[in-house]
């Protein structure tokens, strides 16, 4: 099953998204409420094409914070170091970024005047259900509501230079979301690639299968010292080689059986 979360006439919703079986196209299957809450959400019986006038798909959450995992990968954790011979850490190492950063399919990402050197990170997002607070790993994954694209926007040049990530990481728009929630995943091998200006960009590419670690360890690790909430979501991790973004640069993130989240890159 699919959850975006959409405008029509600025006006916030959100719906299942259906395939129809006689045209092929995307349908947004209006909900009567917010599918994170306790009380079961219905269709109100009005359905809207995904591309139709007036609609516009939105980050699928607004999370109250967003975790990421730092080198989860080994090939990650290498180009990182320019070293074919590192390793990832032996334990995660946890960032942040603020919901301010968070944005949806098709916004802008800014780049700041302040840098020059940003750099696309896709990864697959993990989105909370449920309240989690010490779960197991065994029982991480009942917290789960889903999955989403994610593009780990990263200010490089801030990276090495402040002592801290939080410009590097948390700027405005260094978050983007969608294109929208997809609770059906097999995301132990979850396959990510990039493309960047029409073109696939190879190093980028990869699969959760390789994850330093899994995402039942991430979740139970995360809350054994912070509370997750509906809605929060975790970045997994990016697979391989990151690479510059430039004003003008369309950057899209694919995850097999979610689907693109596509943004374009402007100058701030």
């Amino acid at each position: 099953m699919r959850i975006a979360r959409f405008s029509i006439n600025d006006s916030i919703r959100y719906a299942f998204v259906q395939k129809d079986a006689n045209d092929g196209k995307d349908y947004l299957v209006e909900l009567n409420g917010f599918p994170f809450g306790a009380e079961q959400v219905e269709p109100t019986g009005k359905r809207y094409e995904v591309d139709g006038d007036g609609i516009r798909l939105l980050s699928p959450v607004l999370p109250t914070k967003v975790l990421g995992l730092a080198k989860n990968y080994e090939a990650h954790a290498q180009w990182m170091a320019g070293d074919a011979n590192a390793h990832a850490p032996e334990e995660m190492v946890i960032f942040a970024k603020p919901s301010t950063s968070v944005i949806g399919p098709d916004d802008p990402i800014v780049l700041p005047g302040f840098s020059h050197d940003m750099n696309f990170e896709p990864e697959v997002a993990v989105v909370m259900g449920r309240i989690a607070k010490n779960v197991s790993e065994a029982d991480a994954m009942k917290y789960v509501l889903g999955f989403t694209c994610v593009n780990d926007v990263t200010l490089r040049d801030l990276q090495g230079s402040d002592p801290m990530w939080t410009r590097a990481k948390g700027f405005d728009t260094a978050c983007p979301l969608g294109p929208w929630i997809q609770t059906d995943l097999d995301y132990a091998d979850a396959k990510i690639s990039f493309t960047l200006n029409g073109e696939d960009v190879p190093k980028a590419s990869g699969t959760t299968k390789n994850l330093v670690h899994s995402i039942p360890s991430q979740i139970a690790f995360i809350s054994s010292f912070m509370t997750l909430l509906p809605g929060d979501v975790i970045m997994t991790g990016t697979p391989d080689a990151s690479g510059s973004l430039k004003p003008g640069d369309e950057a899209i993130v694919h995850v097999e059986g979610i689907g693109d989240l596509r943004n374009v890159v402007v100058q701030g």
